[in-house]
């Protein structure tokens, strides 16, 4: 999607239950998986490919020092709006302007897949974290035909890293309904 038509969306991104996470079940559920393979709090957070700074707001509440980074500048204000103690930038995931080797963890959902180069993005984003960093990645292959398989994925964060763990996410408690399509998380931690 171009630039334009994310900041169209970006009046009706929450509606979706797992982008608003305005569902009690839901927002657990999400709270609980990510703190659950993030290092402790107060550990410094890029959330690339933000959106209206949902997972930005949820981590923030947790005590973790979030960034977050979307090139819709409609995505990014309202993310503003949606957590003004954190720190938001309008540019392209492909290429973040943040400074290197700061970040205790790189975190991106939904975004690895639509990258133009998706070896090259990932090869940056590794290149924000500290020694130990943890990349921590929420991506899907979906009925539509968009998206990256696990294997996929699990191939492109080996081109950068040594490792990464794989966890199916087909519980309709993460996604608002049932699905049967491909969704997961992949986190590699070196």
């Amino acid at each position: 999607m171009t630039r334009d038509a994310w900041d169209e969306h970006a009046a009706t991104f929450d509606t979706e239950p797992d982008h608003g996470l305005t569902d009690p079940a839901i927002r657990a559920a999400w709270r609980d998986l990510l703190v659950s393979v993030l290092p402790a709090a107060p550990a410094r957070i890029a959330d690339l490919g933000c959106g209206t700074g949902t997972l930005t707001r949820l981590l923030n509440d947790e005590g973790y020092v979030v960034d977050g980074l979307d090139f819709s500048a409609e995505m990014v204000e309202r993310a503003r709006a949606k957590v003004p103690e954190a720190r938001f930038v309008v540019a392209d995931a492909g290429d973040p302007p943040l400074p290197a080797g700061e970040y205790d963890v790189v975190l991106s959902r939904h975004v690895l897949w639509a990258m133009d180069d998706p070896e090259e993005a990932l090869s940056r984003w590794v290149a924000l974290l500290r020694p130990g960093g943890v990349a921590v990645l929420v991506e899907g292959s979906w009925a539509t035909g968009a998206g990256l398989t696990a294997a996929q994925t699990e191939q492109l964060v080996r081109t950068v890293r040594d490792e990464v763990e794989i966890t199916h996410l087909p519980e309709p408690v993460y996604w608002g309904k049932a699905i049967t399509d491909e969704r997961y998380l992949a986190v590699s931690r070196r």
